[in-house]
């Protein structure tokens, strides 16, 4: 649910480049019609069969399991993946079937946060299963990865040949991207939200439901309505929040998403400050510079980690960002930032930076069995980042020339900089991390309109970092007469695990068809 975006940055002057990953090939577009269209009868018609989840911390009562899909739904023929799966079953004999979870990212895994967040959902299990999965490409699904060393600092100076050679840092980029390629394996031409949406309909049909009921947050709305567009006559009762953009590109998300963490992290600062135990004292102006101050002597002088990668202030910076996403993250926030300026101890802030909703110390759980899923202690230590990119990639269709990229980050630079001292340049990564890749779905921006669909639910929070509330009401009215708004008045990224009333008019309409007026609202009063 509470995912960042990544990063790396690049200049013409003195600039670090910061490449975490990069993303790799687009998805095929929407398929037109076709007279001979592909057989998928074999994956439409398996059943999912569920076990207990194997793992001495899994929850006793959440069942693990898996389904088929193709790897390429054009070529069915050409392999398969296996992705991850899990539920807790309805405690209601009124079973209504199940309601499919997705809790963001992109990039972010499903089977551990349900297992450790599940306490949230449990009052859905009153009519549905509760079910969740870790997509294509992420988690114990095939899981992608740039392998390790594929972080890549490129100084480019004045009077350096970087500065007569502003390709350069495009030429760090394809090498980066091809190292994407060597470790993901086939799944990495395939891993955008077209094909996503499409196993979402698959997991329909092993579940054994005629509808599709959806709880999706923050990318995970962009996910429920590429899915609504698709498979309109499938749509059952769906719901959004912390609606994603459909519209805006990259450059401009993150340029949205460096203010928006610029602003959440100066009231964390300030909360901090109020505190005997912040590290950083007692004075809020002194603290937001020695947190500037912080992240360049990192950069400069990265510290050993017990994986054999350096920590360096980006990766300072990301960490930040994850636990910014929710008040009840502050406080390990506060001790893993202690530990890193008392004690040169990086390793709490390297868990929260993979955290995600769960607890940082969460263990991560073992979904093995007999399934032939991948063992949770091999999915790669970079999977969310890298994941993160190739979908995002694989999303966007824009392709800008190495010309239109080398004019235009000097400027934005400037923009992301003047947005967060602290998140511009980690935020950058949005400008350049899909260049030179082939040109992504264009199915989103032109297609994901004005479906035909019964009524859906989508929540934006006015004080959400990550997707500000004016991309859910562009998102209801791109998605035309079938979008409802709840305004929630709120703080943070998402409102369901934060807003009684966001949770109560959710679980009211996804248990009961009871849907809040267009336009109505939740206030801090209501949570009272």
């Amino acid at each position: 649910m509470r995912f960042t975006h990544r990063r790396c940055a690049a200049g013409a002057a003195a600039v670090a480049l910061v490449l975490l990953g990069a993303c790799l090939p687009s998805i095929a577009s929407v398929a037109s019609v076709q007279t001979d269209e592909p057989d998928l009868s074999r994956f439409y018609e398996q059943r999912i069969k569920w076990s207990r989840c194997e793992g001495m911390e899994m929850p006793k009562d959440l069942q693990c399991g898996k389904v088929t899909v193709p790897l390429d739904y054009e070529r069915p023929e050409n392999g398969t993946l296996e992705l991850a799966m899990a539920r807790y079953r309805a405690t209601s004999k009124d079973d209504r079937g199940s309601v499919l979870l997705n809790f963001g990212g992109p990039g972010g895994p499903g089977v551990p946060q349900l297992a450790f967040g599940g306490k949230e959902f449990m009052g859905l299990t009153n009519g549905y299963d509760v079910v969740t999965f870790d997509p294509r490409g992420v988690g114990r699904s095939s899981p992608v990865s740039c392998g390790e060393g594929t972080e890549v600092a490129l100084e480019a100076t004045d009077d350096g040949d970087d500065a007569n050679d502003p390709g350069a840092a495009l030429r760090q980029l394809r090498r980066a991207a091809a190292a994407c390629t060597e470790h993901s394996g086939p799944v990495l031409p395939h891993i955008g939200t077209v094909d996503a949406a499409k196993d979402m309909d698959v997991m329909r049909a092993a579940l054994g439901d005629k509808k599709l009921n959806y709880l999706g947050f923050s990318y995970g709305s962009r996910l429920g309505a590429v899915y609504a567009a698709e498979f309109p006559d499938k749509v059952g009762r769906m719901v959004f929040d912390g609606v994603d953009t459909l519209t805006e590109p990259l450059a401009e998300q993150g340029l949205v998403g460096a203010e928006g963490q610029q602003t959440a992290l100066e009231n964390y600062l300030d909360a901090c400050a109020a505190q005997w135990t912040c590290p950083f004292g007692q004075d809020r102006r002194s603290a937001k510079e020695q947190v500037v101050d912080l992240v360049d002597s990192l950069d400069q002088n990265p510290l050993p980690t017990t994986f054999g990668q350096e920590f360096t202030g980006q990766d300072l910076v990301g960490a930040i960002g994850q636990a910014l996403y929710s008040e009840q993250l502050w406080p390990a926030l506060t001790q893993a930032l202690s530990s890193l300026i008392q004690d040169g101890d990086p390793q709490a802030l390297l868990e929260l930076a993979s955290g995600g909703i769960a607890a940082p110390d969460a263990p991560s759980p073992d979904v093995t069995g007999d399934g032939g899923l991948v063992d949770a202690a091999d999915v790669p230590l970079d999977n969310l980042p890298a994941a993160l990119m190739a979908i995002n990639c694989a999303d966007d269709p824009d392709r800008p020339s190495a010309a239109r990229v080398t004019e235009r980050v000097a400027r934005l630079r400037a923009r992301y900089e003047e947005a967060s001292p602290v998140f511009g340049q980690y935020r950058l990564a949005q400008v350049l991390m899909c260049y030179g890749r082939p040109k992504g779905t264009d199915f989103i921006r032109e297609k994901v309109r004005d479906v035909d669909t019964p009524k859906m639910l989508l929540v934006g929070t006015r004080g959400d970092p990550a997707t500000p509330y004016r991309w859910t009401v562009e998102t209801a009215e791109r998605l035309g007469s079938s979008a409802v708004v709840l305004d929630n008045k709120g703080e943070g990224h998402t409102g369901y695990g934060s807003s009684k009333c966001v949770h109560q008019k959710i679980d009211d309409f996804l248990l009961y068809g009871s849907l809040p007026a267009d336009g109505s609202s939740c206030g801090p009063d209501d949570d009272d």
